[in-house]
């Protein structure tokens, strides 16, 4: 899976038209704010997690970080991220394309409330030169969210 599964899953949405692609890289959140000319911390990232079913997604914004003990806290077992092999054969994006749109049915998507403090993000779209605007009804909406959670810190924490 890549960038054409990304942009498929959105032009069935008759949304293909708002995916960007870069010639230049955006497969980390400093890549991708550079790319976009917005700060950081709107991108958002997606982050793959083992779970004894195979892998979840959590999208959190571009500058918070995992907080293990609200992770365990929220999903009763200890956060493990996926290597980037795992990542490509579970979830169907490489690293650095990692989104929840165009992926491998089956598996659950979260949104981190650190994206909350914006009225648009930008995540990845399958590819690491890739992105799209959504506001934060579209987001939950498109990556098909199973809800809102709260498992991140931000830096000022």
């Amino acid at each position: 899976m890549s960038i054409a599964e990304g942009r498929a899953y959105f032009r069935e949405l008759g949304l293909e038209d708002r995916v960007q692609e870069f010639s230049v890289s955006s497969a980390t959140v400093d890549l991708a704010a550079a790319a976009l000319g917005v700060e950081g911390a709107r991108i958002a990232k997606t982050l793959s997690f083992k779970t004894a079913d195979g892998c979840m997604l959590i999208l959190a914004a571009g500058d918070a970080r995992i907080d293990n003990h609200k992770f365990k806290e929220k999903f009763h077992f200890k956060a493990k991220m996926l290597s980037a092999d795992e990542v490509l054969e579970l979830v169907g994006h490489p690293v650095g394309g990692v989104c929840p749109f165009g992926i491998k049915p089956g598996i659950p998507v979260y949104l981190d409330v650190s994206m909350k403090r914006f009225e648009t993000v930008f995540p990845a779209v399958g590819s690491g030169s890739s992105a799209i605007e959504l506001n934060l009804d579209e987001l939950f909406e498109y990556s098909k969210a199973l809800e809102w959670i709260d498992v991140c810190k931000l830096p000022e924490e």
